[in-house]
């Protein structure tokens, strides 16, 4: 029978950002809490599995779709705002600078990894252009997301799509959901032609 300890030890572990010393101390002050507080996390957890899933439209995680971005009327539906993945709309809508809609490719180009362009939702971008003037490339300023702006301007700019590009004020491999606001705020003012 397996230690239910280290088995929960090991599942925390297999959690992004979380190594086998902090999977421990969660562990741990899991056992101090009540078995009702445990309870509530773990039905929380398959609640999200259960309920949630990507918007038929853009990808962004929702509970209906299509999604709060994609039925809000008041939208500026000549823009999309390209990111990476779902967690990294909300740190772009704290900024209150963007009012367009978004799209999010579910990754980034990774051949060492590979993942090339047919593993990224590109093609429902593509379907999405009609009427669309700006398309904002929001991904992340490392090596994947650099690669995945330079492919998706070179798809996009035939179609007659002015492309902008983040003006990132944060150090290149830095990612979008750990920058503040104000520093976002600014990269969305200051984007850039591609």
């Amino acid at each position: 029978m397996t230690d239910p300890l280290a088995r929960l030890i090991g599942e925390l572990s297999r959690l992004p950002s979380i190594g086998p010393k902090t999977a421990t101390r969660l562990a741990h002050y899991l056992l101090k809490v009540s078995a009702g507080e445990a309870q509530n996390l773990a039905q929380a957890i398959v609640e999200v599995k259960e309920k949630l899933f990507h918007c038929s439209s853009c990808n962004a995680i929702t509970a209906v779709d299509p999604c709060r971005w994609c039925t809000d009327e008041r939208r500026d539906r000549t823009r999309i705002c390209v990111v990476e993945e779902p967690f990294n709309i909300e740190p772009i809508e704290r900024t209150g600078e963007y009012q367009g809609v978004y799209h999010v490719l579910l990754g980034a180009l990774s051949p060492h990894r590979g993942i090339g362009p047919d593993r990224l939702a590109i093609a429902g971008l593509m379907a999405r252009l009609e009427g669309v003037e700006e398309v904002v490339i929001a991904t992340n300023p490392n090596v994947e997301g650099e690669a995945t702006a330079l492919y998706l301007a070179r798809l996009l700019k035939p179609r007659g799509v002015r492309v902008t590009r983040l003006a990132f004020g944060m150090p290149v491999g830095g990612d979008i959901e750990y920058t503040d606001e104000v520093t976002l705020a600014r990269s969305l003012a200051g984007r850039r032609e591609m």
